[in-house]
């Protein structure tokens, strides 16, 4: 039996391979799920028939290293058991294709530990893939760090929302060293903002070392995170965050995490982190289940790899993790409505800590939008109706159960109900300005008024059907 090991990012679950030139791989650890990701041959690579001595040289070689490494010993002398008793049994003998066998047998490992880290592939050229791994010219480096300055380190978006409201949208924790920079820019972006929300719905997790770095923006003083068990070494490493942060701390900003049940290792350690040390709201659904970290061991003369968890989390709050039950939001709601409660939430509370009133009716009249969108309102079709007309230079008109406002020699906006009588525009554009239909002591609508964000408004009485 041989054995080799790569060094991985701690919590990374995602591997991405690339080709170069014809057959050099080069492995950049990011996101979710870390064996099923990598190819499982190259191109054209002939898949051998294997017979009952490879498959118990493979099963002895995985238990061993689960044996040594992985992080719960009895619960891998269970899964030894389980796939040992299988193979004496025959469960395996009409398994010849090394492929469908490997991938079972972490089916059946799995069964067992129900860790979602754990995995295991066959690969007909895996040799190779290692001999390239520990063989990296400086210009196949540059290739791979230019992979992920492409995907600009995981950040896909930033931005300030109305009401003062920053959104961060990041798919995976790259390394601190390599994506720090990126990471800074975006945390300095969003320095000023009231509330802040982070995107984990897409995140699959990565290195603790970003986890460090945009949580020490949210802290005054150093705050014990997270630690880690090797169960190798029975040690314990601390990640806390960090006494000085480039740029503006936001200890006093409202926090928001969104999650998904795609939400994985890393993107939920720093949920469960914010969650427990009630720094943040969560939205969104109860996130995958995985908090061991995870590293690759190879055994070339079988071309086989399984991804091994070594060790645990311990949060220093609840002295656990979420493994197997992952993080469950403090709001629950589908993952595609986390965004807008998120933005409701935050609106209403910065709503009600409004010092001036020019703040208050701001923050006020982006929350009636949310809102809507939310909860959108009714109007029965025989008041609409009442609403088409001329005022002036606005003119309203109905196209297909839709009002329509239009100014003259102005684009014409749909109309989106707010109340049975205001509406705002379907614009981005003109998210400042709405209307408001009046009507008189028999009914009847009298005028159109146009109501601004600052308070102003300016009325045209109906002059006309």
């Amino acid at each position: 039996m041989r054995t080799e090991r790569i060094p991985t990012r701690r919590d990374t679950a995602l591997v991405v391979l690339s080709i170069i030139l014809t057959a050099l791989l080069v492995l950049v650890a990011i996101g979710l799920h870390y064996a099923t990701a990598r190819a499982q041959t190259a191109p054209n690579q002939p898949i051998p028939k294997i017979d009952r001595a490879w498959q118990a040289e493979t099963i002895d070689s995985v238990a061993s290293q689960l044996e040594a490494v992985y992080v719960y010993p009895d619960v891998a002398r269970k899964m030894e058991k389980l796939v040992r008793q299988n193979f004496k049994q025959g469960k395996y003998d009409t398994l010849t294709n090394p492929i469908v066998f490997v991938a079972t047998l972490a089916e059946d490992l799995r069964s067992v530990s129900h860790d979602r880290h754990l995995s295991a592939r066959y690969s007909p050229d895996l040799a190779a893939q290692y001999a390239t791994a520990d063989t990296l010219t400086d210009s196949v480096r540059q290739v791979e760090a230019e992979q992920l300055r492409f995907d600009n380190y995981g950040f896909y978006r930033v931005e300030r929302l109305p009401g003062n409201i920053g959104y961060l949208d990041f798919r995976y924790f790259d390394g601190a060293g390599e994506a720090g920079p990126t990471a800074v820019a975006a945390m300095n972006f969003l320095a000023n903002c009231d509330a802040l929300i982070f995107d984990m719905r897409r995140n699959g997790g990565g290195d603790p070392s970003m986890i460090q770095l945009i949580s020490s923006y949210l802290f005054d003083e150093p705050k014990h995170l997270n630690s880690f068990y090797i169960r190798a070494k029975d040690t314990i490493q601390q990640f806390w965050t960090s006494a000085y942060v480039p740029g503006k701390r936001m200890s006093n900003a409202d926090v928001y995490v969104l999650t998904s049940s795609s939400t994985f290792s890393g993107a939920e350690e720093f949920t469960y982190n914010l969650k427990n040390m009630k720094r943040a709201t969560i939205i969104g659904e109860t996130t995958g289940g995985g908090a061991h970290p995870v590293e690759a061991h190879a055994f070339l003369n079988l071309n086989v790899e399984i991804g091994v968890p070594y060790g645990r989390a311990i949060n220093p709050i609840t002295n656990t993790n979420w493994e197997g039950v992952g993080v469950k939001p403090d709001i629950e709601v589908p993952a595609d409505q986390a965004l807008t409660v998120a933005r409701t939430e935050a609106l209403k509370k910065l709503r009600d800590k409004a010092t001036t009133e020019d703040r208050r009716r701001a923050v006020a009249w982006e929350l009636e939008t949310q809102e809507s969108e939310q909860h959108p309102a009714q109007v029965d079709p025989a008041t609409v109706q009442k609403y088409v007309g001329t005022y002036g230079p606005r003119k309203i008109t109905l196209e297909n159960g839709d009002l329509f406002y239009q100014r003259e020699g102005r684009p014409k906006y749909r109309l989106i109900p707010l109340t049975a009588s205001t509406f705002r525009l379907d614009a981005p554009d003109m998210g400042g300005f709405r209307l408001r239909f009046a009507t008189g002591e028999q009914g009847a609508v009298t005028e159109v008024v146009g109501v601004y964000s600052d308070g102003r408004e300016d009325h045209s009485p109906r002059t006309g059907n």
